[in-house]
């Protein structure tokens, strides 16, 4: 059986999405992408430097653009299950027809937007955890008024508050949390300070009409497989203020008997979490169109 992962916010490098316009007919299908919800995708992905495409209002289309495209490109393929980590919730959402491509796009546009006004209110960031227990790193980070905004599963777990609360964590730390390390984000996402987020993104998704997924769908809310496309998209709107609970949905794959893995472009960090939590499980990140290949062969023996 496989699953098709789709990364979250921070996955994007410079440059990452030149091979894949190289492909035929991308290029056009990004242009009426970037047309449609008013950023230049293919600028951003091809041109644009690290600071860039670190605003949280052209990373993350351009992280649900890129998903979309990889995947379209691996030709007719039906997985047993798809999820996201944060944004890529978005894209898996396309990947179950939940949502068409463009609405897909539109909809994290104004999320990326709506998060990005949350987060200059607060002067806010996120730290990931090295090491230690995760019992005794959330007990403590909660002590501290943080949130364990990612609990990603295979002991990672990022932290999510003010800068001084992120500050008395450096000085700290959880017993046996090697070392703290600040993320380059630019606020606290998946916390309460997105609130604001949350009330413009729910007025955005009055404007769409879901479709019940075709495809297994793992909400990262609590690993738990949705039904509907109205529960959906109620998740994705609710989840720019929740925790991402990416070691659930790895519980969840174990629970439907995953065998395979492909996340799609920018792959890596799932993947890599996977390696981790999913022993015996085959992974494969789509970095450039040079996976492609490889990742076929992978969903002919699993799909």
């Amino acid at each position: 059986m496989l699953v098709l992962v789709a990364p979250g916010q921070g996955a994007q490098t410079p440059g990452f999405l030149t091979p894949w316009l190289e492909l035929p007919g991308a290029a056009d299908r990004v242009a009426a992408w970037s047309d449609a919800i008013g950023l230049d995708l293919a600028h951003y992905g091809t041109q644009a430097d690290a600071d860039a495409i670190r605003d949280t209002a052209v990373a993350q289309p351009l992280l649900v653009a890129a998903g979309i495209l990889s995947a379209a490109a691996l030709g007719d393929t039906t997985p047993g299950a798809v999820a996201g980590h944060s944004v890529g919730e978005i894209t898996a959402a396309a990947f179950a027809g939940v949502l068409d491509d463009t609405a897909a796009l539109s909809l994290v546009r104004k999320r990326g937007l709506a998060m990005a006004e949350a987060a200059a209110i607060t002067e806010t960031g996120m730290s990931a955890l090295l090491g230690g227990d995760p019992e005794t790193s959330v007990a403590h980070l909660e002590k501290l008024g943080l949130t364990p905004a990612n609990i990603n599963g295979a002991g990672q777990i990022v932290a999510a508050g003010t800068m001084e609360q992120l500050a008395a964590l450096n000085e700290d730390k959880p017993e046996g949390v090697r070392k703290v390390v600040p993320l380059k984000v630019a606020g606290a996402f998946h916390t309460r300070h997105m609130g604001p987020a949350v009330e413009k993104l729910a007025e955005a998704a009055k404007e769409l009409v879901p479709v019940d997924p075709k495809l297994t769908y793992v909400s990262n809310k609590d690993g738990r497989a949705v039904a509907t496309g109205a529960e959906v998209l109620e998740r994705l709107v609710g989840q720019v203020a929740n925790p991402v609970r990416w070691d659930l949905c790895m519980e969840t794959f174990k629970e439907l008997g995953v065998t395979a893995l492909i996340e799609v472009c920018p792959g890596g960090t799932l993947t890599g979490l996977a390696k981790r939590a999913l022993p015996g499980v085959q992974t494969l990140a789509l970095k450039t169109p040079d996976d492609l290949d490889a990742a076929r062969e992978l969903i002919a023996e699993h799909a």
